[in-house]
């Protein structure tokens, strides 16, 4: 993955500044959710962040489970933001995610 469009290096500049320590298999992932399509139009460190907190809501936290239980949306995110913030500081992020925090695209 050394060449790319523009807009790809542009991205794994910026997933290696946002996210030092990511595992190479969750740094492919977040990088091809941040390159898809319907994030374009977004800037690339938005598009990252908003691809960082997805995949990490979708394989590191119970998210989906409680989805599955008939939690709602709001609820289950609420419920999982700390395992989130614990991921995000294991991969050496210094950004968290606030309890409030909505996401700019839907999922």
């Amino acid at each position: 993955m050394a060449g790319g469009t523009k807009r790809q290096k542009e991205m794994r500049k910026a997933l290696r500044a946002l996210l030092p320590r990511v595992p190479f298999s969750d740094a492919e992932d977040i990088l091809e959710r941040a390159l898809a399509g319907h994030l374009r139009h977004l800037p690339p460190s938005i598009a990252l962040w908003q691809a960082t907190t997805s995949h990490i809501r979708h394989n590191h936290t119970d998210y989906d489970l409680l989805l599955d239980d008939a939690y709602d949306r709001d609820a289950a995110r609420f419920f999982v933001v700390d395992d989130m913030n614990d991921c995000l500081r294991d991969w050496g992020c210094n950004r968290q995610i606030e309890e409030t925090e909505e996401d700019v695209v839907p999922e």
